[in-house]
C-alpha cells in the first residue's frame, strides 16, 4: 500500500461565470483554483469538493475535461496533476424525524452518477445551484437515493452545535434520523477528535474522517487524513472506510479541538464561558448561550457510553501553518518555493532543514504546530480558539 493525504470537504464559492454556490465562500474558491492550489500549493492527493451538484460546477468539470487537464480513473474519481477529485454534494436535511437541521455528505464514483443525483436533487430542493441545500425527503430516502447510484454517505461534522446529527438533528441516537446500516463514515468536525467521539458505543461500527469544510483556498487541508491505498481513487476511498484489503484511514491530522468555534460553551454575544444548561449569560445577561462540543458529546456518552473501544488511527493535533504566530504570507513563500508544498513542510522537512529557510524561532514554530505543542485559548460561541506565541502547551 502507499500513502496519500486527503480533504474530502472542499467547498465552492463561485462558478467560473462568477454566479454564487457556497455564498459565505470566498469568490476566489472557484472550482478550478481549488484544484490548482490542493495539487501544487497542498500537496493533497485526494480532494472532496462537496458542491458537484451545481450545474455550472459540473459544467466546468466538463470544459476541463474537454481541456484534458481533468481526466477520469477507471476506479472512479477525476485526476488533475497529482491529485484526484471525488464529486460529492453537501445536502441539508430538516425532515419531521429531525429536531433541527443535519448537513450530509455524498460521494459518487463518477460524473454520470453525480449528474443524475442533482438531477433528482433539484426536484427535491429550492435552488439547485447552490450549495447544502435543505431537501424536502426524510434522511433515509436520500440515503437510499445515493446507495441506488453507487454512493458514499457521510453525516458531516456531527457534533456542531448548528446544522449537525448530534448537534441539533437528534436527541440520543443517529437511529432516530438515519439507516445505520447506509452509513459510510462519520465527519468529526473542527471541534472535537478522536478522544472525544470514541466514548460513544453507535459510533463504534464507522470509521472517523477529518476534513477542512474550506470555504476559502486557504482554509484547503487545515484538517485531513493520511490513507493507506493502493491508488487513489473513489474505490479505494470507498475500500479504506470499510477497512477491507488492507484499506484504512491511517492517521487523522485535525486541529486540537480547543481551536474550533464552538468547542467551549459559552455566550455568543460576550464570549464569557457559561455553565451547562444555562439559558441567559451571567456576565451581560443575553440568552445567547450556545453549548459547546464538548459538552455535548459528554452528555451522549452517558447515555450512549461503551467501554470496548475499536482500534482506531492515530488522531495528530496539528495546527496549521496559517495559525502560527509570525508566518506571514512571505514567509510562507519561501516555505513553499523550497519544499513545494504544505504536505512537504509539515510531513517531511526536518526541523534543521527548516531553519536554513526561516528564522529559527519561525521553525521552532512550525515544529511545535506540527507536533500540537503550542498552547492555546479555548474557542466557543462562534469564534475560533488562538495560538498564543512563546508559550508551549503542556503535555
Amino acid at each position: 500500500m502507499k500513502e496519500f493525504y486527503a480533504d474530502l470537504h472542499i467547498h465552492i464559492g463561485r462558478t467560473w461565470t462568477g454566479k454564487a454556490v457556497k455564498i459565505t465562500g470566498a469568490k476566489s474558491l472557484t472550482l478550478t483554483e481549488a484544484l490548482k492550489v490542493s495539487s501544487e500549493r497542498k500537496g493533497l492527493d485526494m480532494i472532496g469538493v462537496i458542491d458537484c451538484h451545481s450545474p455550472e460546477v459540473m459544467e466546468e468539470i466538463d470544459e476541463l475535461m474537454r481541456q484534458g487537464s481533468v481526466t477520469a480513473i477507471e476506479g472512479g474519481g477525476l485526476r488533475f496533476g497529482k491529485t484526484t477529485l471525488i464529486p460529492g454534494s453537501e445536502i441539508e436535511i430538516y425532515d419531521s424525524q429531525c429536531q433541527g437541521p443535519v448537513h450530509v455528505l455524498a460521494y459518487f464514483p463518477i460524473l454520470d452518477k453525480m449528474r443524475l443525483f442533482s438531477n433528482w436533487m433539484a426536484q427535491h430542493v429550492t435552488n439547485i445551484q447552490l450549495s447544502s441545500q435543505r431537501i424536502y425527503c426524510d434522511g433515509k430516502t436520500l440515503q437510499l437515493k445515493v446507495k441506488e447510484l453507487d454512493g458514499l454517505f457521510i453525516p458531516a461534522h456531527v457534533f456542531t452545535p448548528f446544522k449537525s446529527l448530534y448537534g441539533k438533528g437528534v436527541s440520543e441516537s443517529l437511529t432516530e434520523v438515519f439507516d445505520p446500516k447506509l452509513i459510510d463514515a462519520i465527519e468529526l468536525g473542527l471541534s472535537s477528535d478522536t478522544s472525544m467521539a470514541k466514548e460513544m458505543n453507535e459510533l463504534n461500527a464507522y470509521v472517523f474522517i477529518t476534513n477542512s469544510d474550506a470555504h476559502s483556498l486557504g482554509k484547503i487541508a487545515r484538517e485531513y487524513q493520511k490513507l493507506e491505498l493502493k491508488e487513489p481513487s473513489f474505490s479505494e476511498l470507498s475500500m479504506a472506510l470499510q477497512e477491507t484489503g488492507g484499506r484504512r484511514v491511517a492517521t487523522n491530522y485535525g486541529l486540537n479541538p480547543k481551536l474550533g468555534k464552538y468547542h467551549n460553551t459559552v455566550c455568543a454575544k460576550c464570549f464569557t464561558p457559561a455553565q451547562p444548561n444555562t439559558k441567559l449569560c451571567l456576565n451581560c445577561g443575553a440568552k445567547a448561550i450556545v453549548k459547546g462540543v464538548a459538552l455535548r458529546i459528554a452528555e451522549l456518552a452517558k447515555i450512549n457510553h461503551t467501554d470496548n473501544y475499536r482500534e482506531r488511527p492515530p488522531y495528530i493535533h496539528q495546527i496549521p501553518l496559517d495559525f502560527i504566530p509570525g508566518l506571514g504570507p512571505k514567509t510562507m513563500d519561501k516555505l513553499l518555493d523550497y519544499f513545494g508544498s504544505e504536505m512537504n513542510i509539515l510531513h517531511e522537512a526536518t526541523f534543521e532543514q527548516l531553519k536554513q529557510v526561516v528564522p529559527e524561532k519561525i521553525a521552532h514554530y512550525i515544529d511545535l504546530a506540527r507536533k500540537g505543542q503550542l498552547a492555546i485559548e479555548i474557542g466557543g460561541g462562534g469564534r475560533y480558539g488562538k495560538v498564543k506565541a512563546n508559550e508551549k502547551e503542556s503535555h
